[in-house]
């Protein structure tokens, strides 16, 4: 049982000025997006397992070969991330059944080196719906500059029984990155690291 897939999108994006000052270098964010037909649209499921297990590893495998070709090589990329749109006739828990499972997502990590879990979006919507998908540092998940979020739409996806299934990834953090990292703020609070909140 293969994913039936309908086509196959790119984004790609590089920021030359940003904030009124060029930039040394291209702040580039990208991403690959799969439009999947709904293997369970128009109805309740129980057991979403078999398609999951089986869908998961073949998006994970093609998704990370073409991101890694946008980028060259797995260590060009610095943050990751991944999201997924569900059609109208579709739950949000089939969104999240695609790409929360390690059958598709450890492709990625492993190819990139990765650390940090894969920041996310699971949604619903029509057809040309906004596709956000966060980033953060493949390896530090406290480190602010590379927190992005990469946004574009496909006019004619998702169909009310199709998914949208994306990975997306950046080549550096935001250029003119000013906040500090997380760790200051937990050492001017007293926090630990281990404890965020202190709880």
């Amino acid at each position: 049982m293969d994913p039936d897939i309908r086509k196959i999108v790119t984004f790609d994006e590089e920021v030359l000025t940003e904030g009124f000052k060029k930039t040394d270098t291209p702040w580039r964010m990208f991403a690959v997006a799969a439009v999947v037909r709904n293997p369970w649209a128009g109805r309740f499921v129980e057991d979403l397992t078999p398609e999951i297990q089986a869908y998961g590893p073949v998006l994970g495998s093609l998704m990370t070969e073409r991101m890694i070709k946008l980028a060259g090589n797995g260590d060009a990329i610095e943050a990751y991330g991944k999201a997924a749109v569900v059609g109208l006739d579709g739950e949000v828990e089939h969104a999240s059944g695609l790409i929360h499972t390690l059958r598709f997502g450890n492709h990625y990590r492993q190819a990139v080196g990765a650390k940090s879990y894969l920041a996310f979006t699971n949604t619903r919507g029509p057809a040309n719906a906004p596709i956000m998908v966060p980033l953060m540092d493949k390896n530090d998940a406290g480190r602010r500059s590379h927190y992005l979020t990469i946004q574009f739409a496909i006019p004619d996806a998702p169909r009310a029984d199709e998914i949208v299934v994306v990975l997306g990834g950046a080549t550096t953090g935001r250029p003119f990155h000013r906040i500090g990292d997380r760790y200051q703020d937990l050492k001017e609070m007293g926090h630990d690291v281990d404890n965020p909140a202190a709880v």
